[in-house]
């Protein structure tokens, strides 16, 4: 699930990248929309975000990945731009399943409580 959750983020950086190249100073944006949707994940999406918090961290997501399929809508992939939305959410989702998202501190444990 975590890698699901990955690629998701992945797949949000590539999409501002998709606009910026449609876009004038195509150079600059290619490189520096995914670059500064990076920090905002870093600073506030993220699992030990500086900024992050119970609920700043679903808002950032949210925005992130809302941003980016609005990207590849504005960039004339609008196909695109609904599979990430229907992928983005569903991924996030299943993440915050209480079962799911017990697994990578399960893993740190050397398994979970049934298998001991």
């Amino acid at each position: 699930m975590l890698t699901l959750v990955f690629l998701d983020e992945l797949l949000a950086m590539a999409a501002f990248g998709v606009w910026g190249w449609q876009h004038d100073p195509r150079w600059l944006l290619v490189w520096l929309l995914p670059l500064v949707a990076m920090f905002v994940w870093w600073a506030f999406a993220s699992p030990k975000a500086p900024r992050g918090g119970p609920v700043v961290r679903p808002v950032a997501k949210v925005i992130v990945f809302v941003l980016a399929s609005l990207a590849l809508l504005d960039a004339g992939h609008p196909g695109w731009a609904l599979a990430l939305l229907v992928f983005s959410v569903v991924v996030n989702g299943l993440a915050q399943v209480p079962a799911i998202s017990r697994l990578p501190t399960d893993a740190l444990r050397g398994g979970s409580a049934r298998t001991r």
